[in-house]
């Protein structure tokens, strides 16, 4: 996935983010600009259906889609050229894509409703308060459940379940199952097969 000059934060003594500064550069906060214009005009009020229409409107501000993942029009992405989705991938409605540096969402994976992935956070003691931004991977056939959390850095496993309103600010290892504020693995996800 690209990670151009424009998607690396600002230094934040030079950019005074302490005082509120900005913490991108002004060719990526005016992409963002129109990227936010573009969804509300074209994609924000759409129905389900028309999954198609809005993995176009994403494509074109540089997010990396297969034909059969889905985007709910009520979902929020900060940078879509910062987004990859697998095949048959989805992001539900209201869920929070806060792609400050890479999100790449695997194939059959789901971030359900209300989730928040954030790739961004900020170096607390840092005098300049320096914005911190490390990628999110959701591996292939994941699960984040409702209003689920997964902070910077973070990597869900493939197969892994992150349970209703979890928040994960640590790896969750690959077919499991992890609940709670801190997440804690509960048990093994084991899938049943003999179903026809």
């Amino acid at each position: 996935m690209r990670f151009g000059d424009d998607d690396r934060p600002l230094d934040g003594g030079a950019a005074r983010a302490w005082q509120g500064g900005a913490s991108f550069s002004k060719a990526n906060r005016l992409y963002r600009l129109a990227w936010t214009i573009a969804w509300l005009l074209l994609a924000a009020w759409t129905p389900p259906p028309l999954r198609g229409w809005r993995r176009l409107v994403l494509r074109t501000f540089g997010a990396r889609l297969a034909p059969t993942a889905n985007v709910y029009a009520s979902a929020r992405i900060w940078s879509p050229r910062n987004l990859s989705m697998g095949a048959h991938a989805a992001i539900g409605p209201r869920a929070t894509i806060y792609s400050m540096a890479p999100i790449s969402i695997g194939a059959h994976a789901v971030v359900s409703q209300g989730a928040h992935l954030c790739a961004g956070t900020h170096d607390i003691e840092d005098a300049a308060f320096q914005l911190v931004v490390r990628p999110i991977c959701i591996g292939a056939r994941a699960w984040v459940a409702a209003d689920a959390f997964v902070g910077p850095g973070v990597s869900i496993g493939e197969g892994a379940v992150l349970g209703a309103r979890a928040v994960a600010m640590r790896d969750v290892a690959p077919w499991t199952i992890a609940a709670g504020n801190p997440a804690r693995v509960v048990r093994e996800r084991c899938i049943r097969f003999d179903r026809a």
